[in-house]
């Protein structure tokens, strides 16, 4: 199974954007669902995950409020509603299966990523 991870684009602050994460060629298999990002310069950081049938959910506390984690009910699918984009949003978005909420260390597996640029 691939992670396809899609929806970045360039947005304006405050604006809203969805990720989706498709899990090409079957379903999404691990405990943990969720995403990372990787900023200009820096290390890829946690950014939301929840457990494989949707609940509960985590989130990094620079987006909670913001941003919502969810997955649809035919399960090869995940999505990351981000609202309220600001600059610091700024990222490669990668989709992950993982055995853990929020280390990277417990990534199992990496969708190829998105770049969310938010610019005015």
């Amino acid at each position: 199974v691939q992670l396809q991870a899609s929806g970045g684009g360039l947005v304006q602050p405050g604006d809203s954007l969805r990720l989706s994460c498709e899990a090409s060629g079957g379903t999404f298999t691990s405990n943990y669902l969720g995403w990372f990002r990787r900023a200009p310069g820096k290390e890829r950081e946690f950014v939301a995950s929840m457990r494989w049938r949707g609940s509960p959910t985590y989130y990094a506390e620079s987006v909670r409020g913001r941003f919502t984690i969810s997955r649809s009910s035919a399960k090869n699918r995940m999505y990351l509603q981000m609202n309220r984009l600001k600059p610091e949003d700024t990222a490669v978005y990668y989709c992950v299966e993982s055995n853990g909420a929020r280390e990277r260390s417990d990534v199992v597996s990496w969708g190829q990523g998105t770049l969310v640029t938010v610019s005015s």
